[in-house]
């Protein structure tokens, strides 16, 4: 467990530099988990939260050593339990602000149950799922969101597995915030995990993130700014799906997504008839963007899908109000009873 001195009330306004702990920072050069910590410790004191109210909670990987570099508390647990252990947390102290830093390996592989329940659960926990589509700490074995044919040391000959999509697992669990982010693109994805904390209920964002050393390139094509435009959808709530130099999309009858030119040409599709982003839609929709892959076509980035239901933190911490003028000596003698002589 880590911790840090409570602020004092000298500390009332907080900056980037009091969310750095002073810890040395130990991945490796060029790592985009740098950006995401750079991401994080920037988007902290726009939360206006004492330090002592903010917790990390991560497993096992490289992505799990971010509780030591942040000045706030933190739990660094065991292999794809921390959804269980920020559970707890938040149902025992439902005023502190819980966050879960997990991989694409300790979270979706030993830790896929874990997850899947916290998500439907919809605890008031905010996931940040780091994805390089590799074994990291344990130096390059392929994971679970490795694509098919990824030659690797354990995986010589290319995998035979098919890759767990995060945001279709995720909408499978009737997870209710949905996002995707990348590492490179800080400012974006503050935006997008300040969503994320904004949201009463359980939230889960992917960040794709490189990891220079046993996958580098994984997301290039999506991060480099010659071909970025072209590869990312960057989603909006209220506005149509556009990238690129004049590129849209359409839905068909068979609910199946479609690139088309935007305009009023003979050959070009009219701007009213592009789909317009509805992050509160429904899970069909959610789901076809969830499939949406590099190259057949643009990788969405930002909120998929946010529902609006309460939390189970919340439902737990009413029943336990309710519950309070129990008489718990009545309780411990209702029914049978027995002595143990």
């Amino acid at each position: 467990m880590t911790t840090t001195t409570p602020a004092t009330p000298s500390e009332s306004v907080l900056t980037k530099k009091d969310f750095a702990s002073n810890q040395d920072v130990r991945w490796c050069p060029g790592c985009g988990d740098y950006a995401i910590l750079k991401a994080v410790q920037g988007l902290m004191p726009d939360l206006g939260l004492p330090r002592e109210d903010i917790v990390f909670i991560s497993g096992i990987g490289c992505s799990s050593r971010f509780p030591y570099y942040m000045n706030t508390y933190g739990f660094h647990t065991i292999h794809g339990r921390a959804p269980a252990i920020a559970s707890g947390l938040k149902i025992a102290r439902p005023d502190l602000s819980v966050w879960v830093v997990t991989g694409d390996g300790d979270g979706l592989s030993i830790g896929g149950n874990h997850l899947l329940h916290a998500l439907r659960r919809n605890m008031n926990i905010n996931i940040l799922l780091f994805n390089n589509q590799i074994y990291g700490l344990t130096k390059g074995q392929y994971s679970p969101t490795s694509e098919i044919g990824k030659k690797t040391k354990s995986t010589p000959e290319g995998s035979v597995d098919r890759p767990v999509n995060p945001l279709s697992f995720a909408l499978g669990a009737n997870a209710t915030f949905i996002g995707r982010g990348v590492d490179v693109e800080i400012k974006e994805l503050q935006a997008l995990m300040k969503q994320a904390y904004d949201h009463q209920g359980g939230s889960f964002v992917e960040i794709l993130q490189n990891c220079h050393v046993f996958n580098d390139g994984a997301f290039s094509s999506v991060t480099n700014r010659a071909t970025k435009s072209d590869n990312q959808l960057k989603l909006t709530h209220g506005e149509p799906l556009l990238f690129g130099d004049n590129k849209g999309i359409t839905i068909s009858n068979d609910c199946m997504p479609h690139i088309v030119d935007v305009g009023d040409g003979a050959n070009q599709t009219p701007l009213k008839d592009i789909v317009v982003h509805n992050e509160q839609g429904n899970t069909t929709y959610a789901f076809m963007l969830s499939q949406m892959r590099h190259p057949d076509f643009p990788v969405p980035l930002g909120v998929l899908h946010r529902q609006d239901i309460p939390s189970y933190d919340a439902l737990i911490q009413e029943k336990s109000h309710a519950q309070r003028d129990v008489d718990l000596q009545k309780l411990f003698t209702a029914g049978s009873t027995w002595t143990v002589s």
